[in-house]
């Protein structure tokens, strides 16, 4: 009979009966008389199908809200009406949470509040006009904090400053449970997304990360319409200049080509070095594409050459006394005029770029290009922070039509490059909350499957970088991020150091690269220390907190600007490691001279261990193992020979004594 229950209770499941349902094959065999045991086994049977029947219905609310995800981010990818796409963002977050309402709010720079923008399952006219200030209710404090607020009850909660005006709106809508998540652009706020209910209701943490990334997603909504309008605007522009240059001259036809090619390379997704290309064919010469820290990312590198100004940029009477001018340092003292071509050679990449970044400040402030010499230079700033600069080599005249073709390209350029920097900020937003979750919460649910979707196999050998940067933290993390998406591992930001999560099993290596690069990058030392490698989700806190340690130990030891694991830190990684590799210590302080006793029969571990315990002495040395004084040196020269010269620096010694120590605990 029980056989015969079980598979009710597998039909139940298989039709999606609900959770009373499950009693009548108990309540069955209850009432025809079963057995305390049959009816022990159906109880057990009926337990272990409601589990079933919970997680098929946890699985199939997770499918739900993935499936609303992608169908959001396909709006976002097939954009058109930015009105549209918040409405379904607003509506999918209702249903997903199951709230009688959702609504979102924007924030107003001018007014310096937030403003009702969406509203979904709203009755109340007065609430759809509501507007809150910084800091007020529930809204005003997400937006001001910007960290995800809950109440159960909202009147109820003190943590909120309550004003009439917020109170007698939301009492108008009848709401009590309110969830609030800011929609951040970067570390800016710009607005909230909310979900509510008409009843006291707690939020769960899944639907607070829920509703999160559906505010990221709204988030990128709003700049990519914003992004999008800043495109059109410049392709409006271009197709001006192109009616205009049409009309009367040769140039107008050039810049129409060019501006025609730029506008199909934004269109059809190309590249900074497209631009470039475009640039080079149109106008002639060569052309370097440089980021905001003056570093060429596309074009010829070669047009940053010392030459590129000519001889009189470098080879001119000197600025008068007190004068402010991009060459009024390094005059030879006594003859008011510049070093001559031979000693301005020495010193021309570094005039050059000097005097590139003059005049690219000069063509922000303007708005134009910037004529230095042979380069012509244009340059694109946001918000007083320049983002990208183009330097053009061409000894010809060129005329201003062209020089508009030049600035052009310097906004398409800048605009790729916002855009790529945002998706790579959305990308490394979720790389780093994995990683986060990774070293703070390794027991949760769905990291694997997480870092699947962004590339990331667990199941493979991954080493755990920390890096102590010394400031620069903006430049460090994007950076952290780049090195993550491009080699399919994870970055994080956590408080002053960087975390990374790199494919690979050799952490020291691994260390001293990252340390190098990001050093260069930043341009003052960084420090990285190595853990690992590990496999899964369960290890990777264990090796980050050995990442930390290696690095804590490489800082006091004087060696910041280097990486290490705790191999490479000798027997100090004994100390930091988890791992107490032992057998490798061994081999990295000691190997070769016990190899070459091995190989040889000689006793040269013998030898150094009573030339360490006589306190470097030949004479007791030879006393302690019979053997001449000369057959005592012959063998430390031997030791010499494989350990190298500096075997007996004090540091070497003491390690090469504490291997000996465990070579001989270890039998």
């Amino acid at each position: 009979m029980v056989g015969m229950s079980t598979r009710v209770f597998l039909e139940l499941l298989a039709r999606e009966a609900s959770a009373v349902e499950f009693e009548g094959p108990v309540l069955a065999a209850r009432s025809g008389g079963a057995g305390a045991e049959a009816l022990a086994e159906l109880e057990e049977a009926k337990l272990a199908a409601l589990k079933v029947r919970a997680l098929l219905r946890r699985r199939a609310k997770r499918e739900a809200e993935l499936s609303a995800l992608f169908d959001t981010a396909g709006d976002l990818a097939g954009l058109r009406d930015l009105d549209a796409v918040l409405e379904a963002i607003v509506h999918r977050a209702r249903q997903l949470l199951g709230t009688d309402a959702a609504y979102m709010t924007l924030h107003d720079p001018e007014r310096g509040d937030t403003w009702m923008r969406v509203t979904d399952g709203s009755v109340s006219a007065k609430f759809r006009a509501l507007r809150l200030a910084m800091g007020a209710g529930l809204g005003g404090l997400v937006a001001q904090t910007a960290t995800p607020y809950s109440t159960a009850d909202y009147f109820a909660d003190e943590r909120f400053r309550h004003k009439t005006d917020i109170d007698d709106a939301v009492l108008e809508e009848g709401l009590v449970a309110i969830l609030g998540v800011p929609l951040k652009l970067g570390a800016r706020v710009i607005g909230v997304l909310f979900a509510a209910n008409r009843s006291v209701r707690p939020f769960t943490q899944d639907e607070v990360v829920l509703l999160g990334s559906l505010a990221a997603h709204a988030a990128v909504a709003i700049d990519n319409a914003r992004l999008l309008q800043e495109t059109r605007n410049a392709l409006e522009e271009l197709s001006e200049a192109n009616r205009q240059v049409n009309a009367h001259s040769q140039a107008v036809e050039r810049a129409a080509l060019a501006h025609d090619r730029m506008t199909g390379l934004v269109l059809r997704g190309g590249g900074v070095e497209d631009v470039a290309a475009v640039v080079t064919e149109v106008l002639g010469g060569s052309l370097t594409v440089l980021d905001d820290a003056g570093r060429p990312i596309a074009g010829d590198a070669g047009v940053l050459e010392e030459g590129a100004l000519g001889e009189a940029a470098f080879d001119q009477p000197a600025p008068g006394p007190g004068t402010d001018s991009a060459y009024g340092r390094g005059t030879s003292p006594g003859t008011g005029r510049r070093p001559g071509a031979k000693q301005g050679a020495r010193r021309g990449a570094r005039k050059v770029a000097e005097v590139i970044a003059d005049a690219a400040r000069s063509s922000r402030a303007l708005g134009r290009t910037v004529r230095q010499g042979d380069l012509l230079v244009a340059s694109v700033d946001v918000g007083a922070e320049p983002l990208c600069t183009l330097v053009l080599r061409n000894g010809g005249q060129v005329s201003d039509a062209d020089q508009r073709i030049l600035e052009r390209a310097a906004l398409v350029t800048a605009l790729l490059l916002l855009f790529r920097r945002t998706v790579a900020e959305a990308e490394g937003r979720v790389r780093g909350e994995l990683l986060d979750d990774l070293i703070s919460r390794p027991a949760l649910d769905g990291l694997a499957d997480r870092a699947r979707r962004v590339g990331v196999n667990l199941d493979h050998d991954h080493v755990v970088v920390v890096v102590r940067h010394g400031g620069g933290r903006e430049r460090a993390a994007f950076w952290a991020s780049s090195q993550a998406t491009l080699h399919h591992g994870l970055a994080a930001q956590r408080g002053d150091e960087v975390v990374l999560l790199l494919p690979g099993d050799r952490p020291g290596p691994l260390a001293k690269r990252v340390a190098a690069e990001l050093s260069a990058s930043l341009g003052h030392p960084a420090t990285a220390g190595a853990g690992g490698p590990v496999r899964g989700t369960a290890e990777v806190a264990a090796a980050h907190r050995e990442a930390q340690r290696c690095a804590d130990a490489l800082v006091a030891l004087g060696r910041a600007g280097e990486g290490a694991g705790a191999r490479e830190l000798g027997f100090v990684g004994l100390l930091v490691g988890d791992g107490r590799d032992i057998g490798a210590f061994l081999v990295t302080a000691l190997g070769p001279v016990i190899d070459y006793d091995a190989r040889r029969g000689t006793a040269l571990v013998q030898t150094l261990t009573a030339y360490f315990g006589t306190g470097g002495s030949l004479s007791r040395t030879s006393e302690t193992l019979h053997i001449h004084v000369n057959t005592v040196t012959q063998r430390l020269d031997r030791i010499g020979q494989l350990l190298g010269d500096d075997w007996q620096a004090p540091e070497r010694a003491l390690e090469i004594q504490l291997a000996l120590r465990l070579h001989r605990l270890s039998g």
